[in-house]
Order: C-alpha cells, then structure tokens, then sequence
C-alpha cells in the first residue's frame, strides 16, 4: 500500500512489478530475495592468505616438504603390496574378500536391527536377547 493512503498507490504497484521481476531494487542496486546485505559483501577466498612477514619460499618449501612425505607413504605402500603378493595374495582374491566383508556387514546391521525392534516389542534391552539368542556380546 502506499504511504498515507487507504489502498495501493502508484509506488505500491512499482514495487509489486519489482518483485515479480525476481526482486527489488532499493537505491539502484538489485537485491535478490532472501539475501542480506552480509551475503553481498566482497569475496572473501577460503584459502588462507599467507601470514604477514611469512615469505613465499616458505610455502614453497612446505609444498615440498608435503610432496617429499607423500612419496615416502607411496613407497611404504608398493612396499606392503610387493610384500602381499610375495606371501600369495593376489588383488581378485583381495577384493573378492573385500566384497564378502561388506556382504556379512550388511546382513549383520539387518540382524542387529531386528534384534533392536524386538528388544522393544518386549520392553528389554537388545544385550538381554543375545543369550537367547546363542549370541556372545562380542558378536
């Protein structure tokens, strides 16, 4: 509605077209509806800058520092794996055993769900099911 008049006014009007247009415009500058003025401030990169008085060779001699402990993890792990197929191992019967652990997780969390929906039809707890169950509470 317009200012000091009982139904909408021509400025009233103006406004609702802005709206419609996806937004307003307050002193020439469009805003977008739901944002604040927080949200259109300047650009902020979540890269930390460097600190004050830290030179870029420190950075530089961090980055090889990371590379230099990335290549020693690398080695360590051609090294297991070298030791792995040594021993017999091979990468199918790995993942072949891989895939067989997610399968007996998966049935094991069905169990313990029903073991959970049970304990709460009979108003106990699921560590006094077990026994009935033949179950040891490390299983």
């Amino acid at each position: 509605m317009g200012e000091g008049s009982a139904g909408p006014g021509p400025r009233s009007l103006e406004t609702r077209a802005q709206i419609a247009q996806g937004g307003l415009v307050w002193g020439g500058r469009r805003t977008e509806p739901g944002l604040t003025r927080s949200c259109r401030g300047a650009f902020r990169s979540p890269r930390p800058s460097p600190k004050s008085g830290q030179t870029d060779g420190t950075s530089e001699e961090s980055l090889h520092l990371d590379i230099q402990k990335l290549k020693e993890k690398r080695d360590m792990l051609d090294e297991e794996i070298s030791h792995f197929i040594s021993e017999g191992y091979s990468v199918d019967e790995l993942e072949d055993h891989i895939t067989q652990l997610h399968e007996y997780n998966d049935i094991k969390d069905v169990g313990q769900m029903l073991m959970g929906k049970l304990a709460v039809i009979r108003g106990v707890t699921t560590k006094e099911l077990y026994p009935e169950f033949g179950l040891d509470m490390n299983d």
